[in-house]
Parts: structure tokens; sequence; C-alpha cells
């Protein structure tokens, strides 16, 4: 019954709907074909600035040279002459202990030394009597010889009267009593000379000895004199004293080590930094490096100092390997007190008065393949090849510049680079200048009629440095 309705209608009225809802799409079908996607680009402008690398680390603020005073006696600390922030100068009397007890040995060796002494004049004298005794004995002989010669010619004299008849017998046998008489003299004398030699020898090693034993007790006393001496405490430099570890009554003792009774400073207006570095970061540090840093109870103030010296002597905690790096600075208003906190860091490398570039412009071209590694041939910026610090990424690459409303690709050699820009020069024909727009991203969205079925070069609209620019 419904189609009835239009049994009246013109059959042309049919056909001119027909076809142009066959019109409608067709013009609908050609428009969604015309349209695509947009890319949108993100640029930013070349600088020209110094690029730094810098190694941030944490220290401890210290004297340059600290001595610390210690005792070689021990004892009761009986006087304290200074304090906390004390200024000294070299010899000054910083305490005493008390010196009745090394007193008392003094006086010990004093006495020891008078007897050795007393022992060693005694020896020294009987060791003269011997030898004179020796020296009498010894001139005995002589006389024993002379009185033996003598009676040994008379009894041969008589011998040759007694053949002769002009002597008796009995002559002969008294001259020869007188021989064995003189010979028994003389082994007498001999014997004598020779005890005598005996006994000045022996007397001579007891003076020796006494003397030795007068050496030893003389050293006892030099010794129990430079204890007592020690009992009286003097700073060894000038400077302040930072640290007193001691207090009137306390006992000291030095027996296995010299305690530890004062710290001095020789200078507070020379300061040093001991940064522990990390060992990723240790290999981009070297003497000379320049160091800014701040402390807590100055955090507005930044002071600067330099390295002087990177301590080869690994420290090892938590299975963390680091390094002493050493920090000189002036402190000539003692701002800096030891022991502060010092966030430091160390600028490792510089390029200075550079082109500045994000990083970002030369990812970019990595992603369009046209920036790889010089070292690795493969990796593209943005990934890390070897330490962050010394900026060991690539060493050239490409960046796509906005001219003339067209992307154009510039190849650059990257002077220097950390994680978010890096210092480069135009290479192999580039040219490159302070504000030139490079890409740093790409992003898809929205749609845009393109006007022209192909471009050489995409065109960009839009003239700020940091808008989003969608490509026609």
């Amino acid at each position: 019954m419904g189609l009835k309705r239009f049994e009246h209608f013109p059959r042309w009225i049919f056909v001119a709907l027909s076809a142009g809802v066959l019109v409608l799409a067709a013009v609908v079908m050609i428009v969604a074909l015309r349209t695509h996607t947009a890319v949108s680009y993100s640029t930013k402008p070349i600088v020209r600035q110094t690029l730094v690398l810098s190694v941030t680390a944490s220290g401890t603020v210290n004297p340059q040279n600290t001595v610390t005073v210690g005792t070689q006696v021990s004892g009761i600390i009986s006087s304290l002459y200074v304090d906390f922030n004390s200024k000294v100068k070299t010899g000054e009397v910083l305490a005493r202990i008390n010196p009745s007890t090394i007193q008392a040995q003094l006086d010990q060796a004093n006495a020891s030394l008078a007897q050795a002494q007393a022992s060693a004049a005694e020896a020294n004298a009987n060791t003269t009597a011997q030898a004179a005794g020796a020296t009498a004995a010894q001139t005995a002989i002589p006389k024993a010889q002379a009185a033996l010669a003598v009676a040994q010619e008379q009894l041969t004299r008589d011998n040759v009267l007694l053949s002769q008849g002009y002597v008796p017998q009995e002559t002969v046998q008294t001259d020869q009593s007188a021989v064995a008489q003189d010979e028994a003299a003389l082994a007498q004398a001999q014997a004598g000379y020779t005890q005598s030699q005996a006994q000045t020898q022996a007397q001579g090693a007891g003076a020796n000895a006494a003397a030795a034993a007068v050496l030893g007790a003389e050293a006892t006393v030099q010794q129990d004199t430079i204890n007592l001496n020690n009992t009286v405490i003097t700073s060894p430099v000038n400077g302040t004293v930072i640290a007193r570890d001691v207090s009137v009554g306390q006992t000291v003792a030095a027996s296995l080590a010299a305690p530890t009774l004062f710290s001095i400073a020789q200078n507070l207006d020379k300061m040093e930094v001991d940064i522990n570095v990390g060992e990723p970061d240790i290999g981009g540090i070297v003497p000379g490096n320049t160091v800014t840093f701040t402390v807590l109870a100055y955090p507005n103030s930044i002071f600067t100092g330099k390295v002087t010296q990177v301590r080869i002597n690994p420290q090892t905690l938590n299975n963390v390997v680091t390094y002493d790096v050493v920090v000189d600075v002036a402190n000539p208003k003692g701002t800096l007190l030891p022991g502060m906190t010092a966030n430091a860091t160390i600028d490792t490398a510089s390029a200075n008065n550079a082109l500045i570039v994000p990083l970002a412009a030369l990812q970019f071209g990595a992603a369009r393949g046209a920036g790889r590694s010089a070292t690795s041939g493969s990796a593209t910026w943005g990934q890390t090849l070897g330490s962050a610090s010394s900026g060991s990424t690539a060493t050239t690459g490409v960046v796509f510049v906005e001219r003339a409303g067209k992307l154009q690709a510039e190849h650059v050699t990257v002077l220097l680079a950390n994680s978010t820009q890096a210092a480069v020069s135009a290479s192999g024909g580039s040219t490159l200048d302070v504000g030139d727009l490079v890409v740093v991203g790409e992003s898809t969205g929205g749609t845009v009629v393109t006007r022209s079925a192909s471009h050489a070069a995409p065109t960009l609209g839009g003239s700020s440095s940091n808008a989003t620019r969608g490509i026609h």
C-alpha cells in the first residue's frame, strides 16, 4: 500500500534522485582520498655559547695540612693552656703531664749513675795499682837474669881453677848452689810478672765493665731527662687548634702507641676538598680541572678550586669503587670550616664559543639513517658509547635545518656532547649559523588537506622556534 502512494510521480524524478546520490558519494570519496594525516615538527634555534661537561660528587672540606700532637710518656694531665680555636706558635706550651713519677725515675737514675761512677773509679784505681805491680815484677826479671849470669860465670871460672888445682871442690859446689838459687829467683820473677799481667788484665776488664755501667747509667739518666721534658707538651707548628682530645685529670697511656692530644691545622686560609668520585667518572678528571662547589652552611655561595691530585688508592664500599680527588681552594675569609660537606661539580671538558644544538636534533638525524657513530659504525645518537662524563658518543652526525619553508640535511662534526646538548661545527660543505632552526622531533595528528600531489621537500608553516608546525 505504501509503494502505491508514489505510483503517480513521474519516473524521471526517481532517476534524478539516484544520480544525485551517486554524485554526492563520489564527491565524499574524492575529498576523503585527498586528505591525509599531518606530520608535525618541533624546532629549536642554534645558539653560540660554551658547553661544559662536568661530574658531580660530594666530599669533605679539610685543612691542607693537619698535625696531630701526641705524647711519648704516660701520666695524668695536670694543666691545659689551649682550647679549641686557639692560635698557637711553634714551641708554645699546650699542656703538662704530672712529672712526679718521671722525676722519681730520674732521681733513681742519677743515684745509679753516681754508684756506677764510684765503682768505675775504684776499678780504675785497682787497675792502676795492679799495672804498677806488674811493672815492678817485670823489672825484677832483668835483675834475676843478671845475678844468674854472674853466678854462671863464677861457676865456669871456678871449674877451670879446680882443674888446675887452684881451688877446692867445695868452692865449685858453692858456685853450683848459687847458680841454682839464681835460676829459681829468675823463674820466680818471671812467674810473678805473668801473674801480675793476668791480674792487670782482670782489673782492666773490671774497669771496662764499670765504665760500661757508667755509660748505661748515663743513658738511663738521659732517657729519664727526655721523658721529664716530654711531660711538657708543645706545639710543633704554627696554626690553629681544631681538636682537643684530653682534659685536666685525664690519664694518658703511651705504652703501645702515642695517644693524640691535639690536632692543629697549619693554615686555615688554604683548604682542600676531598671528593669521592665513582669509578665510571674518574677517567675524565685530571689535575687542573676547575671545580665549583657549595656547602650546606652557605647554599647561595659558590666556591671555586682546582684539582691538584687524583689519588690512585681506591676505596670500596658496598661494592662501589671510588677515588679521592683532592681540590685546593682559597679560604681567605675563613668561611670554609673543616668537616663541611661539599657538593661539587668538576668540569672535565669544554667547547668554548661553539655552535650548540639540542642532542635531540642529532638523534632526529640519526633516526633518518643519516647519523652514525664514528666509533661503533652502527650505534645511533641517543645511545651511550662509554662514559657520559667524557662525552664519548658519536663524532659525526646530521641535523635537519628549516630553510625557506623546507627541511635541509646538514652534516656536522660533534665537538662535545652531554645528555641534552652538543657542540657542533659544519662539515662536508654544510653551513650552519646562529639562529638556524633545527628539527628536534616530530608527531602525527589531525588532518590537513593536501594542496599538491608531491613536494621536493616538506614545507613548514609558522615562525616560532618552539612551535609545532604542520607539513602541507
